[in-house]
């Protein structure tokens, strides 16, 4: 689906200049964000292959993937403020040409004291990508039509997921190996960088034509929203956190399943390495059709309202992964359907709030804040499930592991739960 042309709230017609640079940037930041898992799935995909060839047993997989997870969680404030110093541009530039240097350097290694390095400094990199291309996204798109646009573009981390595993996957397991895999990451992302560099623009003032306000943008009307030059109160700041808290529960379960599910899949049914990534990827393509679903349905029914259409995703999350603890081990299939209908329930409201939510509760101008601030907190979800998964796979089994994301969903709906509330108090504008 393409962008929208113009929101509910236009007033007047789109320039034609800023009309053709709006799908210009659609396709730029979508492909950027796409791209950059191709140089981070890799590593995930080859932990099998890691363990077996250096001896790794899950702990020590554990601790060198929290080293990339911590400064990927620490990363996203930085990136936050270095959007805003320098521009988005600059810094998805930056954020791409180092994640390519990084899986060449992979490419070669052997170490485990030079993989947990580089894998520090790829956190950074990585860390780049999705505040400041959501940033650039609410300079170019409106509040009325955020959501049916951010469905549609937050496809990519599903796509670019399925794609990354998949690609990362069958180059492991044919004659180039594991090394394979980080070549060809950085060979996709490289081109990828030089399409981003041609078509994208922080804003329509870089192409010399009016901003989205001049159209009837609707952006900062409420108290809730941060304006140009507005302070952070109280309240402001207290939605941002509950948002970013609610994605802490949501990314625990989104990096279990990305990190552990070839490895689960490898040692609990003897997948070979690519079976296991090509099953995994069920997780992403069942939220490619839920990221689209929630994002249209909260522009169409739920006037904007992101909270709302995400509580109901949320109980189809939980009762998902309640279905993978109670019956997920039983057998491959069944741990594949569970895989599929927890991604379809879990993406939609992982786009939309960290996504429309953080461009709505931070406006345009402060978005890339925003959105830095809400998934630096819910990257450390990611960094906990590390901590607490690989250590449970060491001395408990799979069923385990499907209990803890099933306390994870649960207390990601509290969050939600209380936003709602608020929401109806009149403190918040979700």
């Amino acid at each position: 689906m393409a962008p929208s042309a113009s929101g509910a709230a236009s007033s007047a017609p789109m320039n034609p200049k800023l009309r053709q640079w709006r799908y210009r940037v659609f396709a730029a930041t979508w492909l950027s964000y796409f791209g950059f898992y191709f140089c981070r799935k890799p590593f995930f995909v080859a932990k099998a292959q890691f363990q077996e060839s250096f001896g790794w047993d899950e702990v020590m997989s554990s601790n060198i993937t929290v080293a990339y997870l911590i400064a990927y969680a620490i990363g996203q404030f930085l990136a936050g403020w270095a959007g805003n110093r320098f521009g988005p541009r600059r810094v998805l530039l930056a954020g791409m040409g180092v994640s390519i240097a990084c899986n060449v350097v992979f490419g070669f290694a052997s170490a485990p004291s030079l993989f947990a390095g580089v894998l520090i400094v790829l956190g950074f990199a990585q860390a780049t990508g999705w505040s400041n291309n959501v940033g650039t996204m609410a300079n170019w798109f409106q509040r009325s039509e955020r959501g049916t646009v951010m469905g549609v573009w937050a496809t990519n981390f599903q796509v670019g997921g399925v794609a990354a595993t998949a690609l990362a996957g069958f180059i492991a397991a044919s004659r180039y190996g594991w090394r394979g895999s980080f070549f060809a990451g950085a060979t996709v992302l490289g081109l990828i960088w030089l399409f981003f560099w041609f078509n994208m623009r922080n804003s329509p003032a870089d192409i010399g034509v009016a901003g989205l306000e001049d159209f009837g943008e609707d952006d900062g009307t409420t108290t809730e929203h941060i304006g140009a030059d507005a302070p952070w109160t109280h309240q402001l700041m207290l939605n941002i956190g509950l948002i970013g808290l609610f994605y802490f529960f949501v990314k625990f379960i989104r990096y279990a399943i990305w990190s552990w599910a070839p490895l689960l899949l490898k040692q609990e049914y003897g997948m070979e390495i690519d079976e296991a990534a090509y099953i995994s990827t069920l997780f992403d393509l069942g939220g490619v059709a839920g990221v689209f679903l929630c994002g249209y349905l909260s522009d169409r029914w739920f006037g904007g309202r992101r909270a709302a259409i995400s509580a109901l995703f949320i109980v189809g999350m939980i009762l998902s992964c309640g279905l993978l603890y109670t019956v997920g081990s039983q057998g491959v299939m069944l741990f594949a359907v569970c895989m599929t209908l927890i991604g379809f329930s879990l993406y939609g409201p992982d786009a939309l709030m960290s996504g429309a939510g953080a461009m709505d509760v931070g406006s345009a101008k402060k978005a890339v804040v925003a959105a830095g601030v809400i998934n630096g907190m819910g990257s450390f979800g990611g960094v906990l499930q590390e901590v607490i998964l690989g250590r449970v796979l060491k001395n408990g089994d799979a069923s385990q592991v499907c209990a803890v994301l099933l306390g994870s969903a649960l207390l990601g709906g509290l969050c939600l739960g209380v936003l709602l509330l608020r929401n109806r108090a009149g403190t918040a504008d979700m």
